[in-house]
């Protein structure tokens, strides 16, 4: 899952949330570093990635990428999923998304000196871009992919081009996500009390 699938799966405290987002750029080696309940969202945010990949409608999913995209097909369905997730927030969430973006772009700056360097330079771009926020549009989706591509050491240019098999493919992998999605919120609620009963 993409920055706001993690986020909205966190978003019970701001501590959560950090710990949500900082799964993708701390390394396991260094989770034991913070603070418990910042720790155990960085161990979720595992979790739920392994999760999602072997999930049987996100498997399905890949299946519709043509040969030359699908090693691409995660980093396309991670950020398509957060697009999805903003579409058809209230069908999953209480409080206002807008509401819940700029809770956790607070939460970003009080703590701004646990980010790590490559996140802390990222930081400003965010939240003056609104990257959690653009998801809702399709444009926002094309922009995300656009710019994970210029961070990969080689053959950016397919992931860019996988985004064709995104918009064919639009309604069917939507209408997986919905089946999905039920699945990983009942997977990470029963992950998240197994983490706080046993800690690392």
């Amino acid at each position: 899952m993409n920055y706001l699938a993690h986020i909205f799966l966190a978003q019970h405290s701001d501590q959560a949330m950090l710990g949500a987002l900082l799964g993708d750029f701390v390394k396991a080696k260094e989770t034991s570093l913070y603070a418990p309940q910042i720790r155990n969202d960085i161990i979720l945010h595992r979790k739920v990635d392994s999760y999602t990949d072997s999930h049987a409608v996100v498997l399905q999913a890949r299946t519709l990428f043509q040969p030359q995209y699908r090693r691409y097909a995660g980093i396309l369905l991670d950020v398509f999923y957060d697009h999805v997730l903003s579409r058809h927030w209230l069908q999953y969430a209480v409080n206002p998304k807008t509401e819940l973006i700029s809770r956790f772009y607070a939460a970003l700056l009080e703590h701004e000196q646990l980010l790590p360097d490559n996140l802390r330079k990222a930081l400003p771009y965010m939240i003056s871009q609104d990257w959690l926020g653009s998801y809702h549009d399709f444009a926002g989706v094309d922009l995300t992919i656009r710019r994970v591509s210029r961070r990969l050491s080689r053959n950016g240019h397919l992931l860019c081009e996988g985004i064709v098999d995104l918009e064919k493919n639009y309604d069917a992998i939507s209408d997986g996500f919905q089946v999905f999605f039920p699945d990983l919120i009942r997977f990470a609620a029963l992950q998240r009390q197994q983490i706080e009963q046993f800690p690392a």
